[in-house]
C-alpha cells in the first residue's frame, strides 16, 4: 500500500471511502466513480487503468486498524490546500447521487471537513449545489 498519494488517488481514495462507507460499494457507485475520472478537469493525465488498483487500495487501508483516520490524514497531506475543497465536492457528489444521505456519509462528510479544516459556509455551498444537480 502507497504510504503518500497522488493528488489523482487521493481525490479517488475520498470517493471510494464516501462509496463504501456504509460497507458495501455497489457498481454503480464504481461506475460513477468512473464517470467523473473521465469528465472532471482535476483528472486531468490520469491513467484510467489504474482506478480499479487504486480502489482496492484505498479498500485495504480502509479495512487496516485505524485505517480511517490514516486515509484521511493521506488525503490531506496529498492536496494541496486549494484542492480540500475540491476532494469534499466530489464526496459529495458520490453521496448525493442516490437522492438519499444516510447519517454515516454526513459523519464521514463531517471528519473530511474537519480534517480538511473547510468552513461550513463553504461546504454548505458544495452540498446545496449537489442537491441542485440530483433533483428530479
Amino acid at each position: 500500500m502507497p504510504t503518500s498519494l497522488s493528488q489523482h488517488e487521493a481525490f479517488i481514495y475520498v470517493m471510494v471511502m464516501m462509496s463504501a462507507v456504509d460497507r458495501h460499494m455497489t457498481d454503480d457507485e464504481f461506475a460513477r466513480i468512473g464517470e467523473l475520472v473521465k469528465f472532471l478537469p482535476a483528472f486531468e493525465g490520469f491513467d484510467e487503468n489504474r482506478l480499479i488498483d487504486i480502489g482496492r487500495e484505498c479498500s485495504a487501508q480502509l479495512a487496516a486498524p485505524e485505517g480511517l483516520d490514516i486515509v484521511l490524514e493521506m488525503i490531506r497531506e496529498a492536496l494541496p490546500q486549494r484542492l480540500y475543497d475540491t476532494a469534499y465536492a466530489l464526496a459529495v457528489e458520490l453521496a448525493a447521487a442516490d437522492q438519499r444521505i444516510r447519517n454515516e456519509e454526513i459523519r464521514l462528510l463531517q471528519l473530511l471537513r474537519d480534517r480538511l479544516g473547510l468552513d461550513k459556509l463553504t461546504c454548505a455551498g458544495i452540498e446545496r449545489g449537489a442537491i441542485a444537480r440530483f433533483r428530479k
